[in-house]
């Protein structure tokens, strides 16, 4: 009885396929034909193949762990991308290691060099505000997530930020609205830049007044987004409707609002957030997943280990517009 280790062309002979494309399937690679996929998985699964791991790390001189970069763990949207990351990269042998730039800057570039020191495969990055021309001299595979990065012309999987925010304005304005507050990030962050961008473009075609008090641009966090909420609804003339352009900023936005009562406010958040459907009334979102960003993500990092070139093309992931009612209340009601 032989004792030879299986190797994957045995895998791809047993399959009937090429190796390369044996190597896809047990990399999770998508594109794989599912009548193939299935092949190759009872060859794997007949002949026993396991993935050496300690070979295929010498071999490419990296360890087999992905590294993944958000600007907070303790953000819904990212705990939920990681979690995805991590449920498709352990089936496949890889390992994952999350870092958080806590959204400083200097520790943001020290965060991505260290990584790269630990020769790890390839890296998922949500950049905030570091110039990552410096990955241009990196022959490691990088994925930017959910933000375009600054310095470097590669693509991103992200979602349409400046027309969904469009969207959701006239959303609001088509229930009577014209007093519509903004509530976002800081502007050094990409995504609050384009939403807000979304909202001055689509305030200026409904020929509504933009009005500096109506719009708080700091919210780092719901502290933060409760005390702007608050301060908007003590305004002589307060908004009868409210855009919150990240689901963090929400939460503020919802507490500061239930707290005085004010159910009659019409608001909007831009991403779905816990308890958001079981709210009265229930809260209107435009809903981009982040697994599905992550999921995205992991898939295009595995064809770039695999040797695919980067593209400067971005991937851009539909959004939903989930109307639950706080964004269908009309601004008689709102303003009564």
């Amino acid at each position: 009885m032989s004792t030879s280790p299986i190797r994957l062309r045995d895998v791809a002979l047993a399959a009937g396929t090429s190796t390369k494309t044996a190597s896809r399937v047990i990399n999770g690679d998508a594109r794989v034909a599912v009548d193939t996929r299935k092949r190759v998985q009872e060859a794997v699964d007949s002949l026993g193949y396991q993935v050496d791991l300690m070979a295929r790390s010498l071999r490419k001189g990296v360890d087999d762990t992905v590294g993944i970069v958000v600007p907070t763990i303790g953000d819904p949207f990212f705990a939920k991308a990681i979690e995805e990351i991590e449920q498709m990269a352990l089936p496949r042998g890889i390992n994952i290691l999350v870092a958080s730039n806590s959204r400083d800057p200097h520790l943001e570039r020290k965060v991505v060099d260290g990584l790269l020191a630990r020769r790890v495969a390839g890296l998922i990055v949500t950049p905030f505000s570091t110039d990552y021309s410096f990955l241009e001299r990196v022959s490691t595979p990088v994925v930017f997530l959910d933000r375009h990065p600054e310095g470097i012309n590669v693509g991103a999987v992200i979602v349409d930020d400046e027309g969904s925010a469009h969207r959701i304005v006239m959303h609001l304005a088509s229930f009577g609205h014209r007093r519509i507050a903004l509530l976002t990030d800081g502007l050094t962050v990409k995504t609050s830049r384009l939403r807000r961008e979304g909202y001055l473009r689509a305030m200026g075609e409904l020929g509504f007044p933009v009005e500096v008090e109506l719009q708080a641009t700091g919210c780092v966090d719901a502290a933060q987004a409760e005390a702007c909420t608050n301060h908007m609804l003590d305004l002589p003339v307060p908004p009868t409707a409210i855009f919150s352009a990240r689901s963090e900023t929400s939460l503020g936005v919802v507490r500061a609002l239930h707290l005085r009562g004010r159910t009659d406010i019409a608001f909007v958040s831009f991403g779905d957030f816990a308890t958001a459907d079981v709210l009265n009334p229930a809260v209107t979102v435009i809903d981009h997943d982040p697994r599905v960003l992550a999921r995205k993500a992991m898939e295009m990092l595995s064809e770039r280990l695999d040797g695919t070139l980067p593209s400067a093309d971005d991937f851009v992931i539909p959004v939903e517009l989930i109307a639950r009612g706080s964004g269908e209340l009309p601004a008689l009601r709102a303003a009564s």
